[in-house]
């Protein structure tokens, strides 16, 4: 094997570790503590609202995950552009699900 692809090969493999890491971080939306504030109240995250509309064991994408990425500093941030968008499966028909 050629030097330059092993290297390509882990630099790709580290990018992938970057990017899946910035994609759980976003996740937490408000971050551990406002979840479990949420969820105290017997409420549920946008994500989990979403996860529990959509068709079990069908598959979904969420996308614009990272919109307002490293914006809004001031007002700690905002995951996700403070909105949480998928692409899945309600009862057998392709929607799209905004929360």
């Amino acid at each position: 094997m050629d030097i330059n692809f092993n290297k390509n090969e882990d630099h790709n493999k580290l990018l992938v570790s970057e990017l899946r890491q910035r994609l759980a971080k976003v996740k937490l939306g408000g971050g551990e503590k406002r979840i479990e504030k949420l969820h105290a109240k017997g409420k549920m995250t946008a994500r989990e609202r979403i996860d529990y509309l959509l068709d079990t064991d069908s598959k979904s994408i969420e996308i614009g995950a990272f919109a307002g990425e490293d914006m809004y500093h001031d007002h700690g941030g905002c995951p996700s552009g403070g909105v949480v968008v998928k692409i899945g499966y309600v009862s057998g028909k392709q929607c799209i699900v905004v929360a």
